[in-house]
């Protein structure tokens, strides 16, 4: 797994056209490597045309269970990034903003490498003989 990031910047909502811009990207990107995306349960992920993009693509989605962000690596990324780069920050309009997280993202990997080994891992915290009480 690389941890390599790809971006498409939108300044309205996501949507599925947007989603397949990603995928067309990644695509582009991957070349002949194998790649499974993994994704959440978002409507314009799970749609019919982007699900039949991605497999013209021949790239992978794997769907995430539902309401499960700690399981999604780009949800921690994006807490981390809200952290770094927002938290307690004022930026004068939104291409300003913009411009703050586009900037942090693409030297996010060389600036935190260290904070982000831990942070983007697939390594989750299993609980032995665990036992769960109904509310």
């Amino acid at each position: 797994m690389t941890h390599e990031l790809t971006m498409v910047c939108n300044d309205t909502y996501i949507t599925a056209s947007s989603v397949c811009e990603l995928l067309r990207q990644i695509a582009r990107t991957a070349g002949t490597c194998p790649v499974t995306l993994v994704l959440d349960n978002a409507r314009y992920q799970r749609c019919r045309v982007v699900e039949e993009l991605a497999g013209q693509l021949d790239l992978e989605l794997l769907f995430l269970p539902p309401y499960s962000p700690n399981l999604n690596l780009i949800e921690r990324l994006w807490k981390f990034t809200k952290k770094e780069c927002l938290a307690s920050e004022y930026y004068e309009n939104f291409a300003t903003f913009k411009g703050a997280i586009a900037g942090f993202l693409s030297t996010v990997h060389e600036r935190y490498a260290v904070d982000l080994q831990s942070l983007l891992t697939l390594k989750f915290q299993q609980f032995e003989k665990a036992q769960s009480m109904a509310a």
